[in-house]
């Protein structure tokens, strides 16, 4: 391998949440007695994507003017989340096959790197076993004093956890927001199109359709 480490963002990236995090979006906007169109859907979908919760919820709160405090709405945005990870989480194609390759040939270090929570990383792992891969090194927005991507915080820490130049790391991400993060971060960065939304991605440094699409000779 040409790099070092590879660093994962993980909902979106690791994880299907993107049909979650719609969902939970959706039931929070209609709770308050607005009509979901696909013209909502698409009014707000591209912006949050990839958006720490408190930004997302923020955007949500003026973009409608929903007249609750932010904080109400971020708990309630969160308690639906909840309840939707405990029945719908999965692995995003390819990746359990590329995640293995990766640690049975013991190619690099390898951590994670999110805008989620310590709660949501948990519910994670607890459903998915993440563990079994990164060991400890999930990190996620708590670790960097809630500084959400796009800061580079998040990627920045988790490089300096596992010892390795930013500049050696890879960085997979899924959206805009975490492509600017991991680019600022001084990092490679690969856009996996898992939204199928290839404009999010165009400050990738490589697009791909989905982990079939990578090879370690390629990295």
């Amino acid at each position: 391998m040409k790099y070092a480490a590879i660093i994962f963002d993980m909902d979106g990236t690791i994880v299907d949440t993107e049909n979650i995090w719609i969902e939970a979006t959706k039931q929070l906007i209609q709770h308050h007695g607005i009509e979901y169109t696909d013209t909502t859907h698409e009014k707000i979908r591209s912006q949050i994507q990839g958006m720490a919760m408190h930004n997302a919820c923020h955007l949500i709160k003026h973009t409608f003017s929903i007249p609750v405090p932010l904080n109400d709405l971020i708990q309630h945005k969160i308690a639906i989340a909840r309840k939707l990870y405990e029945q719908k989480l999965c692995y995003i194609n390819g990746f359990e096959s590329f995640i293995a390759l990766l640690t049975t040939q013991k190619a690099c270090p390898i951590a994670i790197a999110t805008n989620a929570d310590n709660y949501t990383i948990h519910a994670t792992n607890k459903a998915l076993n993440l563990k079994q891969y990164f060991g400890d090194h999930m990190y996620g927005i708590e670790c960097v004093g809630n500084k959400a991507k796009p800061d580079p915080a998040i990627y920045l820490f988790a490089a300096h956890q596992l010892g390795i130049d930013p500049a050696q790391c890879i960085a997979i991400e899924d959206s805009a927001h975490g492509i600017q993060a991991a680019k600022d971060a001084g990092m490679y960065c690969i856009g996996i199109n898992s939204a199928k939304d290839e404009k999010q991605l165009i400050k990738a440094d490589r697009i791909i359709q989905d982990y079939h699409d990578l090879s370690l000779n390629d990295l």
